[in-house]
């Protein structure tokens, strides 16, 4: 299997609140507005924005991706608004393994009312059942309590702590660790 089998064209999704899509350059403004902001960007492995250039250079990376057909974010936006509030994305997958891991970021504005996790719940359904995966992830700084409570409410299960599992804001990161497997998700 294929990333460019799976990603031409780039699947958009839906959920109750969320339309999970391409991210364009005219969200340059909505992006930089929480990746500048160094509470939202506190637990990322990425550093705040510093300028506007910084958000755009993470632009042309993601929309690179979209050309070929590779593993690129879904950008978060809440229905009827128009407006980028996050972005989610399979950060790896290991195709042979079936295995991939999940990573998303949220305005800080939404913080607290579900909506990472609603995004979340989609991409992981996306993930078991267009990418054939075995085992979905995701980890996130063991401080990151935010982050935790989304992987719970998506159904994922803890696995333990990873120490110094990531170089990071410079230094090694003690990571949770969180997965779902396929055979539990289509149990529910």
């Amino acid at each position: 299997m294929e990333a460019r089998n799976i990603f031409d064209p780039f699947p958009e999704l839906e959920t109750e609140r969320l339309i999970l899509r391409k991210i364009r350059m005219e969200d340059a403004h909505d992006m930089y507005a929480y990746g500048s902001n160094p509470e939202v960007t506190k637990y990322m492995t990425w550093n705040t924005h510093q300028s506007i250039e910084d958000t755009k250079e993470f632009l042309v990376f993601a929309l690179s991706q979209y050309e070929q057909k590779e593993l690129a974010p879904w950008g978060i936006e809440r229905k009827g608004t128009g407006k980028l509030i996050g972005t989610i994305d399979f950060v790896g997958w290991k195709i042979p393994h079936r295995v991939a891991e999940l990573g998303y970021v949220l305005s800080q504005d939404f913080w607290g009312q579900g909506i990472a996790a609603e995004a979340a719940k989609e991409v992981i359904k996306f993930g078991f059942m267009k990418m054939n995966l075995m085992r979905i992830q995701a980890r996130c700084f063991v401080e990151n309590t935010g982050s935790e409570r989304v992987m719970q409410k998506a159904g994922m299960t803890y696995e333990g702590v990873i120490r110094k599992g990531m170089y990071a804001k410079g230094k090694h990161q003690d990571l949770k660790m969180y997965s779902i497997l396929r055979d539990e998700y289509f149990s529910k």
